[in-house]
């Protein structure tokens, strides 16, 4: 059974700072306009007042986010954060100065209007995260968010942070599991909390339950099994955090953060983020639209083609593995002979399924022509609208080669903390189509990762780029 939804979660926060973001852009380049409304008299703002406006919130956005103002867990304690948004906002308007004095504009800028922007925007960004701090803080405290944390360690460290998030009202912590890998003398609970099995339960139990964070609670002194606890529990799409003991107050403000005020050293977090969770998203859709519409006569045409080809249907709905080691259904069309082993893979027979050969006589006439171009895979399209890919990411593997190489290929899984791709930096540097050996396989992996561990739009806009001339087009597409 799945454990209660946690309203805390790592996606709800996410949601929330994006919004926040958005809403600091808004306020900041509202209130310069409105300001100048009421200076002037008119809704006309000049070009000069506008490019002002736009660095301003530009600026606003990025300074946050250098100071931390964007770290959830800092959003309920408003007095702590009031002294640090003063100084981000009175730094932004400080850099504008700076700006038009050096760019020699500075005397087109009324001052009425410049005090005016300055006082609004802060009273208005100051008011949002004190209504967002009092709103989060009644709900937390009347139950209604929690925050969902599994604990690895059933030892003294392990107990001792239980007792202590215990102390903690009010904060919406709740402990759904206590997890540990020793061999003997685990008890059966710890500080009142079941101890549920090893850490590869928790990599099991992480796939039913809303577990919005990995807090593990052991010993320093035991580098070879958190170092096996960590290699295991990258392939999870959730923050793991590891509590150090009593150094945690030395360490400087940089790699951790906090559970009810229990320092945490950030060893693994989700690769996107925050903005970048929402720019991606964005750029998913977007672009998946546009590229549908474009491509609208192309797949018209593939669907009659294939239609006219023989009986069976134009689509054919693969198994995969999607974000998080959930399971999607990835569509394409259909290029094999209906009833060829191709068209199992909606029956859950992929295992039985050989990958397609060059010359394949599975393979039909018009279905040739649409891998050699990977046409085939363009109704994944309406799966990146569905948000359960991206247009650049890993890209699916069959559940068969799941169970076949992540025994053999480290961090195998670790591909699948993002959304596959119907693109990716493999495929643009020639590893696709037919994988024969685990070399071929680790190959692809590394890419996949390197892609994951660097990820940008910047990085997504060039594999897009390259992808029509070095990913479809390929000697490997068969």
């Amino acid at each position: 059974m799945a454990s209660e939804q946690s309203f805390l979660g790592l996606d709800n926060q996410r949601v929330l700072v994006g919004l926040l973001r958005f809403a600091d852009v808004f306020i900041v380049g509202t209130t310069g306009i409105v300001s100048y409304w009421i200076r002037h008299g008119t809704d006309q703002v000049p070009e000069e007042y506008l490019v002002g406006i736009a660095i301003g919130a530009l600026l606003t956005a990025n300074y946050m986010q250098i100071a931390r103002l964007y770290e959830f867990s800092g959003f309920r304690r408003f007095a702590a954060q009031a002294g640090t948004l003063t100084a981000c906002w009175a730094a932004v308007m400080v850099t504008l100065m700076v700006i038009a004095y050096f760019g020699k504009v500075s005397e087109e800028f009324s001052r009425v209007w410049v005090v005016s922007w300055f006082i609004a925007s802060y009273l208005a960004l100051a008011t949002l995260r004190a209504v967002i701090a009092l709103v989060l803080e009644r709900l937390t405290r009347t139950g209604r968010l929690t925050f969902n944390i599994a604990v690895v360690g059933a030892g003294e460290y392990g107990q001792r942070l239980i007792e202590h998030l215990d102390r903690q009202t009010g904060r919406g912590v709740k402990i759904i599991g206590v997890f540990d890998d020793r061999k003997t003398r685990i008890p059966d609970t710890v500080a009142g909390y079941p101890v549920i099995g090893t850490v590869n339960d928790l990599l099991l139990f992480a796939r039913s339950h809303d577990i919005d964070q990995v807090a593990i609670a052991l010993p320093w002194s035991a580098e070879e099994h958190l170092t096996d606890i960590f290699r295991k529990l990258r392939t999870l799409a959730v923050d793991v955090k590891l509590c150090p003991g009593a150094i945690a107050f030395e360490l400087p403000n940089l790699g951790y953060n906090d559970i009810a005020g229990v320092p945490m050293l950030t060893m693994i977090e989700p690769p996107l983020t925050g903005w970048n969770t929402l720019a991606k998203g964005i750029e998913d859709r977007v672009l998946a639209l546009l590229l549908l519409i474009l491509f609208s006569p192309v797949m018209l045409a593939a669907a009659v083609g294939i239609r006219l080809s023989g009986p069976g249907p134009v689509f054919f709905r693969q198994r995969r593995y999607g974000f998080n080691s959930n399971e999607i259904t990835v569509l394409k069309f259909r290029t094999m002979h209906w009833n060829s082993p191709q068209t199992d893979d909606a029956e859950g027979k992929e295992e039985t399924t050989p990958q397609a050969e060059r010359d394949d006589p599975r393979i039909t006439a018009i279905g040739r022509i649409l891998r050699r171009a990977s046409l085939d895979e363009l109704p994944q399209l309406v799966n990146v609208l569905r948000g359960e890919m991206s247009l650049v990411g890993p890209r699916p593997h069959a559940v068969a080669h799941n169970l076949q190489y992540a025994p053999i290929i480290d961090e195998y899984l670790g591909r699948h903390r993002v959304k596959p791709g119907i693109t990716g930096w493999a495929q643009v540097n020639g590893l696709r189509g037919e994988t024969r050996t685990p070399e071929l396989m680790r190959r692809r992996v590394q890419y996949d990762l390197y892609y994951i561990e660097h990820w940008s739009l910047l990085f997504d806009l060039r594999i897009l780029l390259l992808t029509p001339f070095v990913g479809f087009v390929h000697e490997n597409a068969y």
